[in-house]
């Protein structure tokens, strides 16, 4: 009986190399995974960037177009006015001023 009690410690043992083995495997394709998707994730915000620039290109070239199309359609007649001259009504008319009472000096300092 001592021959059963002295190998059953040892199968114990004997998976653990197996183990770490299978660990260190795990742990590489998951440091290989994690390298993979920020590799993705930095292809994925280029090609953002990149859509946004078009997209903003493409409706600036859509918007010029718009104005190319409706430019004929506005009337003319805007443009063709003569310009009005200015015409200030105070200059024409005599400035008058109004009598008023003389300040009182005690009352207009204010003192906070």
């Amino acid at each position: 009986m001592s021959e059963n009690s002295t190998n059953s410690p040892k199968r114990k043992h004997t998976l653990l190399p197996v183990l770490v083995v299978l660990f260190l495997v795990a742990y590489g394709m998951m440091t290989m995974l994690i390298v993979e998707q920020g590799n993705t994730i930095e292809s994925q915000r280029l090609l953002i960037k990149q859509l946004f620039s078009d997209s903003a290109e493409l409706s600036a070239m859509k918007g010029h177009e718009a104005l190319k199309r409706h430019a004929p359609a506005r009337p003319k007649t805007y443009a063709q006015r003569p310009p009005q001259p200015r015409v200030r009504p105070h200059q024409t008319e005599p400035r008058v001023d109004s009598p008023q009472a003389p300040a009182d000096p005690q009352r207009s300092a204010i003192s906070l």
